[in-house]
């Protein structure tokens, strides 16, 4: 029934307004010229202002549209877990040395059965985790050399220090052998010193064995029975500010690099040693204040 009524106002409205419809339709500027399309409302139009759908027109509601999913999250790295995992022991060994400590503090200042037993049973818990580190620590040595302290530097085998010190004895004997070819050893003394005489006989020795030239220079002027004919000092004494006797200083005359041995009594060992260790490669590196450099005449 009404749309009835609708086509007859419709078609009555054509007919009324043909030629002014007509002559809108053929001026392209004209909004009768528009296409049907064009005269559609756009989205945000309501569909009450549309004349071509009227009051009685059913809008269907728009579809909804589903929200994209939020993507999976990878799974954590391995990286991460082990983070996760060394955090997590870090804060079991934080609590277990603050409730050790808590324990301590209780027994101390209330020693009841209880309380030290408490105490007690915690510190042997820590033990025995104590014990069972420092024997995986072993066997990691043991199959890891390079982690083997035992096998770096001096030996703790009775049988491998004999063999140990062999070698090393040997090695030092030739590189103090090398050095005599290009240094010599300042001997300082006075003739009253008992320690000087002492020790004259055990470098003169060491002068023969190992061809190193030793210069002796008397503080006093005086000479010992070893070395008579002493070189006086000449001022290098002040220079290198000696003021203990017996003082022996190793020195390379071509570079007038001198640095000191030891002073007081050594034995032929301590002589070697102290040689080795002083002429090493970079070992005016780790004490340079030691060498000095003077004009040796």
């Amino acid at each position: 029934m009404y749309r009835k009524i609708i086509a007859v106002i419709v078609s009555t409205l054509t007919v009324a307004a043909g030629p002014v419809a007509a002559q809108r339709a053929s001026d392209p500027a004209s909004p009768a010229s528009r296409s049907i399309t064009d005269s559609l409302p756009n989205s945000n139009q309501s569909f009450l202002d549309d004349i071509r759908r009227g009051w009685h027109f059913f809008n269907d509601p728009e579809p909804e549209v589903d929200e994209p999913k939020e993507r999976a999250k990878p799974a954590p790295r391995a990286s991460f877990q082990t983070k996760d995992a060394d955090t997590e022991d870090l804060r079991r060994f934080d609590a277990m040395q603050k409730e050790l400590e808590r324990y301590r503090k209780i027994a101390v200042l209330n020693p009841t059965d209880n309380n030290v037993r408490r105490y007690m049973e915690m510190e042997n818990r820590v033990y025995r985790m104590a014990g069972r580190f420092s024997e995986v620590t072993q066997r990691v040595a043991w199959s890891t050399p390079e982690l083997d302290m035992s096998l770096q530097g001096r030996p703790i085998n009775a049988r491998a220090i004999d063999v140990f010190d062999k070698v090393q004895a040997g090695q030092r004997q030739e590189a103090v052998a090398a050095l005599a070819k290009s240094h010599v050893m300042f001997f300082f003394f006075r003739s009253d010193c008992p320690y000087c005489h002492a020790f004259s006989p055990t470098l003169r020795a060491f002068e023969a064995k190992s061809g190193i030239k030793v210069v002796p220079v008397s503080l006093d002027g005086g000479g010992l029975p070893v070395y008579p004919e002493p070189r006086r000092d000449n001022g290098i004494a002040t220079t290198l500010q000696v003021t203990q006797v017996p003082a022996l200083y190793l020195a390379e005359p071509a570079s007038g690099k001198i640095t000191p041995i030891g002073f007081g009594i050594l034995s032929e060992s301590q002589l070697i040693e102290r040689i080795s260790t002083v002429s090493a490669p970079g070992a005016e590196a780790t004490l340079p204040s030691a060498t000095r450099r003077i004009r040796l005449q």
